[in-house]
């Protein structure tokens, strides 16, 4: 599986991915975020010792013993509840009726939740309402957030979009919105990013401090994906065939086999934070004889949230539609 996605050698994914943990599970003061790994093993079945020890020391993951065979609608329930917990209650329902079933014997579930204040936060008294433009025809009015101040301001590589960061307190996380210079152009971005470019794009060398006037959209984003089809896109197909599965690693039994795999994501941003819920002002500065760059997002963009001690991407997404 690890060739199959071209990852390092195991021990070297599992020292950093236990380190990254242990670095954003102690984030300073102006951060909330829980990283939650979960397990959810069918009763009398049997795991290998050793998988179920690495996944607590390494993953941090919490073990619960149910009964998929004589209670699964009632299980995926649990599950779902405990999710809903660990997000503060922004993911409702991880999994949807009838993904879970009597055949189950394992389920891996994974949350993260995120509430950050930015480093300067937007004053509410400058939000207006503004045109958002969804393509060559549509618009939709939108409560677009507005600041004036000094910001680091880089491109692409192609020079096809422009790149804003917006760090949080501390700096220890920033949000970094990759705008195409036309509504055309999200395309061609979305196909430029390799993780290779993404790296180089958000590199501190790619940006510079520039006196810019920004307007960003408040948004909210809720999404689910069902991750079959992409990770066997990546080249991870035998896992999910019940005749060719080699979990032998988790378990003796040669019957095992991962029959789906769901992700859900929510974020939301605006004036004080990302899932913030008070707000306080912070004076726009008017300095006349400054140039000031414009920086609008009034089209379709991408966005990422960024641990910048490890360059680690924690939320990736696209916002067409605010």
């Amino acid at each position: 599986m690890r060739q199959d996605i071209s990852l390092p050698a195991e021990g070297t994914i599992c020292s950093e991915f236990k380190q990254l943990l242990l670095q954003l599970n102690n984030l300073s003061h102006g951060y909330q975020l829980k990283l939650a790994n979960n397990l959810f093993m069918q009763k009398g079945y049997q795991f290998l010792q050793q998988y179920l020890t690495n996944t607590k020391e390494i993953y941090n993951a919490t073990l619960q013993i149910v009964d998929f065979y004589s209670a699964a609608e009632e299980t995926r329930k649990t599950i779902n509840l405990e999710i809903y917990k660990q997000t503060q209650g922004n993911i409702k329902e991880l999994f949807a009726p009838g993904v879970i079933g009597p055949q189950t014997v394992l389920v891996l579930a994974n949350a993260i939740y995120l509430k950050a204040t930015w480093q300067h936060q937007f004053d509410p008294k400058y939000t207006t309402e503004r045109n958002f433009r969804l393509n060559e025809n549509e618009t939709k009015s939108v409560h677009m957030m507005y600041q004036k101040r000094i910001f680091k301001l880089g491109h692409t590589d192609g020079k096809n979009a422009r790149i804003l960061c917006l760090p949080y307190v501390g700096e220890i996380l920033s949000m970094f919105i990759i705008l195409p210079n036309d509504i055309h152009h999200l395309e061609q971005v979305e196909a430029a990013m390799t993780c290779k470019n993404l790296t180089s794009w958000l590199s501190p060398g790619n940006l510079r401090e520039q006196h810019a006037e920004i307007y960003i959209p408040r948004f909210k984003l809720e999404a689910g994906y069902d991750l079959n089809l992409m990770l066997q896109g990546l080249g991870l197909i035998d896992v999910f065939s019940e005749a060719k599965a080699d979990l032998l690693g988790m378990s003796f039994s040669r019957q095992l086999f991962l029959s789906t795999v769901v992700h859900k994501a929510y974020v939301d941003v605006n004036e004080v934070g990302t899932e913030a819920a008070a707000a306080t002002g912070v004076a726009v500065s008017n300095r006349s004889l400054e140039h000031y760059e414009l920086f609008l997002a009034d089209h379709p963009f991408l966005f990422c949230i960024l641990h910048n001690p490890t360059g680690t991407i924690l939320f990736l997404g696209k916002l067409c539609c605010p």
